[in-house]
């Protein structure tokens, strides 16, 4: 079975920027309360996460890169653990741009010294 988050219908029509300092509906909000736990929950079943990025009217690279990409740079996954378990979908070709996006920042992430807590 996938789990599917679809990011306009379950998190906002708006995303904001990167940090929960920077407003509502940041890329570290949607990784911390809803993609994380999904992936988790998602892996520990042998399962995976869809994440549908059509709905909202864009991103900004910084929500995408803490959402996606802080996945990898707080270990909360690797590269290879990703690639088995989460499924970035892009229906309308208005959201291509923000999938290519969303894995290049997953792809290129470094872990951190420091561990999200």
């Amino acid at each position: 079975m996938t789990t599917v988050i679809d990011i306009g219908r379950d998190f906002s029509r708006t995303p904001g920027g990167r940090l929960i300092s920077d407003g509502p509906f940041s890329g570290q909000l949607f990784r911390d309360r809803t993609l994380a736990p999904a992936l988790k929950d998602a892996v520990a079943r042998g399962e995976k996460v869809t994440v549908v990025l059509d709905g909202p009217r864009g991103y900004l690279s910084s929500f995408l890169e803490e959402a996606f990409g802080g996945l990898v740079r707080f270990r909360v996954f690797d590269q290879k653990q990703l690639s088995g378990a989460l499924e970035i979908v892009a229906r309308d070709p208005f959201y291509e741009p923000y999938k290519r996006l969303a894995l290049r920042y997953i792809s290129e992430a470094k872990p951190s010294a420091i561990a999200a807590g």
